[in-house]
C-alpha cells in the first residue's frame, strides 16, 4: 500500500514549497516512485496563474499532481458545515495520485489570517488520508528551546509527540536574515551569526526529544536570489535596456543617495542599484563599472525620470555588456517599501533556480530516512471516515445497482435519492404518489431526473398478489391477506426485491426496525450459507472506522449464533476495505472472570476461531482492553487483537444497542447502519433520526451488497 506523507508547516514563511520540492526530489532520486498533491491552493500576494507548488513539481515528467481545490470553494465548504464532503473530494484526488506510486507527498496549508481553519483542516486531511506527518519549521528569532516547544505544541492535535503517525520535523532557513519582528530581510544578509552554531544547538536539543529531525536546511543566498525580470514584474517597471534581464540574479540592494566617491565600493556584482532617474552621475558611474567588467545586477531608476538621450548614448557600451536598466514611476522611498514586499517564492518558470533548490534541499534531508521510505511503514494502516465514505461511493458507482425506497414520499428520502442519482451512486426507485413526490421535491429545491424512478404503488400492487401467495402459501397466505399486506410499501418493495426487479431495499426513516425487516425476512429469505440475520454499524470515529455488531437484530444469541455474527461482521469489514481484528466483547478479559455470560463469549470465540482460522479473533475482551493499547498491555499482553480491535462483537442486543448509541451520541459521530448481514438480497434499515447523508451512504452500502450478492449467486 502506498505511503502518504504530509508536510505540515509550523507557522508562516517556513519555506514549505522549497521543502516540498526538495523532498520529492530526494525521494525520486532514491528510485522510489513518488507523486505530489497540494489539496488546497494558497496563492500568495502577486501570484497569478496556477498553484505554485503543483506547477513547479509538475514540471517533472514523472509526476502528475492533481489539481488543487480553489481557496474560495474551500472557504465556502468549511463555513457551510460541509467539511465531510470536502474531505471526500480530497481523498478521491489523493487516491488517484497514489496509483502506480509508492509514496504520495501532501503539502499542507500555511496558516493565514484569511483562513482561520488551516490548522484544523491540516489535521482533518492528515486523518482522512491516514497520512504520516512531517512538520516544517524555521528558527526565525526563536531559540532552539523555543523551536522545540513550538513543534511539540504543533504535535498535540496529531496525537502528541509519541504518536506513531508523526515521523519528525524538517528545520528550514537556518540562519536566514531575520529582523526583530521575525520578517525575512534580504538587506540583513550576513548579519545573523553562524549557521553551523544555530544548527548545532537545534541538533543537540532535539537529540533528547522524541521528535526526530529529518533535515537541517541552512539559508543559502545562492538559491534565493531572484532574477532581474522577477523584480521588474513585481514593480511593474518599464524596461529601458533589457540586457540579461532573464539570467542575472540579485543578491543585495543599494540605494544610491550619496556622492559617487562614497558609493563606488557598492558597485559590485549581483547588486541592484536604486537611484533617482535624474542622477546622471550614478547612471554613468554604474555604466563605467559595467564596462570595466563588474556584473552589476541591474540599475533601477525611480521618480519616473527617464535618462536623457546624451546620457543613454554614453551608456551604449555598458548596455551591450548586458546591464539591465529599469524605470519606475514611484519615488525612492516608496520603491524601497515595494521592494520589501517582494515575494521570494520560487517562480514557476525559473528552471535554473528550481533545479538548484531541488538539489540543495534534497542534499540536506536525512538520507537514511529517505532510504527507509522505500520500505512499507510498520504503522498499522487505518481507514479514515472520509476514505471510507469515498470508497463506499466509488464501489457503489462500479456496482451500478437499483435500490427501492418504500418511503418514497419522505422528504429526506427524496433528497437522498436525488443525490444518489446525481453522484451515480445508485438508481433509486421511489414508491409513492408521483404528484406528492414532485411537490415535496419542488419545495426542497430538489430535481428528480434520470436515475430516479417514481412508481405509484396503486398502479402495481395487483401484479404482486399471485407471486406473493405462491411464496407464502405454505403459511396459509390468501389473496385477500396478500392484497392487504401489499398496502404496506415495505412489503411491496420486498416483493420487487424477491422478484429480482431491484437489487436492494432501504427503509426505516419512518418505519420501525421490525416493520422494515420482517417483510424481507418472510419474502426475500436468508442467504443459503447463513444460519441467521445479523447487523453491523460502521462507526466513523475521527481517525478510523469501527464495526459494531450485532446492535439491531438478535436479542440474546447463543454461542453458535454469536460466532456466526462475528464471522459475518468480519466478512463485512473485509468487503468494505477494513482489515478485521475482531474483539469478542464481555465484562471480563481472558480468564479473569467467570459466569455464564463470559463463558458464552469464550465458547463463541473458540467456535469462530475454528470455523475461520484465517480471521484474527480474540475474546473475551473488555471494551477498554480491546481498543486501548495501554490497557491491553496489562490486561491482555499476548492478545493479537487487544489494543487494536476494529470489529467489536457484543454479547447481546442490550449491550450492543446501548453501546453504539452511547458512543455515537456522546462523541457526536456519524454511524452508518444498521447494515443487515445474512440476507439473500440486501435490505437495510435506517434510524428514524437519519440525516440525508446517512440515507445516501446506506443506499451506497446496499448497492455494494447487491453486487456481492450477485457474485455469490454465480
Amino acid at each position: 500500500m502506498p505511503r502518504t506523507i504530509m508536510l505540515v508547516p509550523v507557522g508562516f514563511g517556513v519555506g514549505l514549497t522549497s521543502v516540498s520540492m526538495g523532498l520529492v526530489h530526494a525521494v525520486e532520486r532514491h528510485g522510489i516512485k513518488v507523486n505530489f498533491f497540494k489539496p488546497v491552493a494558497q496563492p500568495v500576494s502577486g501570484d497569478v496563474g496556477p498553484e505554485r507548488s503543483s506547477t513547479i513539481i509538475g514540471r517533472n515528467p514523472n509526476i502528475e499532481p492533481p489539481k488543487p481545490l480553489l481557496p474560495g470553494y474551500v472557504d465556502n465548504m468549511m463555513s457551510s458545515g460541509k467539511a465531510d464532503t470536502l474531505l471526500e473530494e480530497i481523498v478521491e484526488q489523493a487516491n488517484r495520485a497514489t496509483l502506480d506510486n509508492d509514496i504520495l507527498i501532501i503539502e499542507g496549508l500555511v496558516p493565514t489570517r484569511k483562513q482561520q481553519y488551516t490548522s484544523r483542516l491540516n489535521n482533518m486531511i492528515a486523518k482522512a488520508l491516514d497520512a504520516e506527518v512531517v512538520f516544517v519549521t524555521s528558527p526565525g528569532n526563536d531559540s532552539a528551546t523555543q523551536q522545540k516547544e513550538r513543534i511539540e505544541i504543533a504535535c498535540q492535535p496529531f496525537g502528541g509527540t509519541d504518536a506513531e503517525r508523526i515521523l519528525g520535523c524538517i528545520v528550514n532557513k537556518i540562519n536566514a536574515p531575520i529582523d526583530d519582528n521575525g520578517v525575512l530581510r534580504q538587506d540583513l544578509a550576513g548579519n545573523n551569526g553562524s549557521s553551523s552554531q544555530q544548527q548545532m544547538e537545534v541538533f543537540q536539543l532535539f537529540g533528547r526529544s522524541p521528535i526526530r529531525v529529518l533535515g537541517y536546511i541552512p539559508w543559502n543566498e545562492q538559491i534565493i536570489a531572484p532574477r532581474v525580470i522577477d523584480i521588474a514584474n513585481h514593480l511593474q517597471a518599464k524596461v529601458i535596456n533589457e540586457g540579461e534581464i532573464t539570467s542575472r540574479r540579485l543578491r543585495s540592494i543599494t540605494f544610491c543617495a550619496r556622492s559617487i566617491p562614497n558609493m563606488v565600493e557598492n558597485f559590485s556584482a549581483n547588486k541592484l542599484l536604486v537611484a533617482s532617474g535624474d542622477r546622471s552621475d550614478v547612471i554613468v558611474s554604474a555604466c563605467l563599472a559595467a564596462m570595466n567588467g563588474t556584473k552589476i545586477g541591474a540599475l533601477l531608476l525611480t521618480n519616473g525620470y527617464e535618462p536623457e538621450q546624451p546620457v543613454l548614448d554614453l551608456c551604449q557600451q555598458a548596455m551591450a555588456t548586458g546591464l539591465p536598466i529599469l524605470l519606475v514611476e514611484t519615488n525612492t522611498w516608496q520603491t524601497s517599501i515595494d521592494l520589501q514586499s517582494f515575494n521570494h517564492e520560487v517562480p514557476n518558470d525559473d528552471v535554473d533556480r528550481i533545479n538548484k533548490v531541488d538539489e540543495f534541499v534534497a542534499s540536506h534531508i536525512d538520507k537514511h530516512w529517505i532510504s527507509s521510505l522505500a520500505h512499507a511503514s510498520s504503522r498499522e494502516r487505518r481507514l479514515s471516515p472520509a476514505a471510507f465514505r469515498y470508497q463506499l461511493t466509488e464501489m457503489a458507482r462500479r456496482a451500478a445497482k437499483t435500490v427501492v425506497l418504500p418511503e418514497g414520499e419522505e422528504p429526506r428520502t427524496i433528497k437522498a435519492a436525488a443525490i444518489c442519482a446525481q453522484r451515480n451512486i445508485a438508481n433509486c426507485v421511489l414508491l409513492g404518489n408521483p404528484e406528492t413526490i414532485a411537490l415535496i421535491a419542488t419545495q426542497q429545491g430538489v430535481e428528480l431526473g434520470a436515475g430516479v424512478t417514481i412508481i405509484n404503488p396503486e398502479d402495481v400492487r395487483q401484479q404482486y398478489i399471485d407471486p406473493m401467495v405462491k411464496m407464502r402459501e405454505h403459511k396459509g397466505l390468501t389473496e385477500v391477506v396478500a392484497q392487504e399486506q401489499l398496502e404496506d410499501n415495505v412489503v411491496l418493495g420486498s416483493m420487487m426485491l424477491a422478484q429480482d426487479e431491484v437489487d436492494g431495499l432501504v427503509s426505516g426513516a419512518i418505519h420501525t426496525t421490525a416493520n422494515t425487516i420482517r417483510p424481507p425476512l418472510q419474502l426475500v429469505k436468508t442467504a443459503p450459507e447463513a444460519s441467521l440475520v445479523s447487523s453491523v454499524f460502521f462507526m466513523l470515529l475521527p481517525d478510523q472506522v469501527l464495526v459494531y455488531g450485532d446492535c439491531a437484530i438478535n436479542p440474546d444469541p447463543n454461542a453458535e449464533q454469536l460466532a456466526e455474527i462475528a464471522i459475518q461482521s468480519a466478512d463485512s469489514a473485509i468487503a468494505f476495505g477494513i482489515s478485521p481484528k475482531v474483539a469478542m466483547i464481555s465484562y471480563s478479559t481472558g480468564t479473569s472472570g467467570t459466569g455464564s455470560d463470559v463463558e458464552k463469549v469464550r465458547e463463541a470465540t473458540e467456535i469462530a476461531q475454528k470455523r475461520r482460522p484465517d480471521l484474527i479473533i480474540d475474546g473475551p475482551l473488555q471494551y477498554d482492553a480491546a481498543i486501548m493499547k495501554n490497557v491491553a498491555a496489562s490486561k491482555a499482553p499476548n492478545s493479537p487483537v487487544a489494543g487494536q480491535a476494529n470489529v467489536f462483537i457484543f454479547p447481546d442486543l442490550n449491550t450492543g444497542n446501548t453501546t453504539y448509541k452511547a458512543v455515537q451520541r456522546s462523541a457526536d459521530l456519524i454511524s452508518i447502519g444498521p447494515m443487515l448481514q445474512g440476507m439473500r438480497k440486501p435490505v437495510n434499515d435506517l434510524s428514524r433520526g437519519a440525516l440525508v447523508d446517512d440515507i445516501v451512504y446506506t443506499i451506497a452500502l446496499t448497492a455494494i451488497q447487491g453486487k456481492q450478492a450477485q457474485h455469490h449467486e454465480h
